[in-house]
């Protein structure tokens, strides 16, 4: 039997309820709205982290001595001149060491990319016995420290130039053979990933058609990888560019000097003449060795953000 607690108004239940609706998604909007301010606060202080170093640097190749460190260590220079640039590139052998690295980096990448590319591919696209304990064994290169293996690459490309002159130590080959080495764990786990996206009705078309397996990677597989490939060779020019500890070991003694790369030259401006350092010099030749990647990324940023997430997404 009802009673007239039953028959309480409808609309008050309705209006409690949107009223509640209605305050929900206003306080997910400003906790959204909130913490997107946040991060955009993070990126900002993060960016200003980063190109504040890099412009004092750049500035400072313009600078004297007596201006970068006494009169207006913050402010433009007094004139923008590339007398620095000219000591750095001849008087410093900076020129010399730009060519080597271009040189080193060129061979070791596209040896990299060639041997990481047909590895990726057989890991990820063939089935065989120990197929994932070679899979694991390249991975398993991401945790291994370099600076624990510095003992025995030196040891090893020591005793490979005594059969193998041109693989030896203070030789490019050895010095391209070492990078080649470094740079395979982190290009075989992420093209491997990358490679098993591709659908795989592609090859089998190929191989139907009459095509080989090396034909079908090479004219088929490799094009149709090209954001992946694009994205790691980035990677791995940035890297080796970049790498010091390799060379210093691998490239030393008689006849080391002349086979420096830039990294190694820069270096060796900075510790070379002592208190009577030339600063603005050594901030030129920084200059030199930071504006190529920085241009190379520039250029391909999108086909390496392209990269990054058709390999995420199958």
């Amino acid at each position: 039997m009802a009673t007239g607690l039953d028959r309480r108004p409808t609309g008050a239940n309705v209006s409690h309820h949107t009223r509640r609706g209605s305050r929900r998604p206003k306080s997910v909007r400003q906790e959204v709205s909130f913490f997107s301010t946040l991060a955009h606060v993070a990126l900002a202080v993060w960016a200003v982290a980063v190109i504040a170093p890099l412009l004092w640097t750049m500035l400072a190749a313009f600078k004297t001595n007596t201006e970068i460190f006494i009169d207006s260590p913050f402010s433009l220079p007094e004139s923008f001149g590339f007398d620095a640039f000219k000591r750095a590139w001849t008087d410093a052998n900076i020129g010399r060491y730009f060519l080597n690295s271009v040189v080193v980096v060129a061979l070791s990448t596209t040896g990299t990319m060639v041997f990481g590319s047909m590895a990726a591919y057989v890991l990820a696209r063939y089935r065989f016995f120990g197929n994932r304990f070679i899979y694991y064994l390249f991975v398993s290169g991401l945790a291994f420290p370099v600076f624990l293996a510095l003992v025995p690459l030196f040891l090893i490309v020591r005793n490979i130039g005594q059969s193998i002159p041109f693989l030896g130590l203070n030789t490019f080959g050895g010095l391209i053979l070492v990078y080649i080495a470094y740079s395979l764990p982190f290009t075989v786990f992420f093209l491997a990933a990358f490679f098993k996206t591709l659908p795989g009705s592609v090859a089998e078309a190929a191989m139907m058609d009459g095509a080989s397996h090396t034909r079908t990677f090479f004219s088929v597989m490799l094009p149709m990888a090209k954001p992946g490939l694009i994205s790691i060779t980035i990677f791995n020019i940035i890297g080796q560019w970049n790498q010091y500890i390799l060379p210093v070991t691998l490239m030393q003694g008689d006849g080391g000097d002349d086979k420096y790369l830039l990294t190694q030259g820069i270096a060796r401006i900075s510790v070379a003449a002592g208190y009577e350092a030339d600063w603005a010099a050594l901030f030129a030749a920084l200059t030199l060795s930071i504006l190529p990647m920085i241009i190379v990324y520039a250029f391909f940023q999108r086909q390496i953000q392209a990269g990054l997430t058709a390999g995420a997404v199958k």
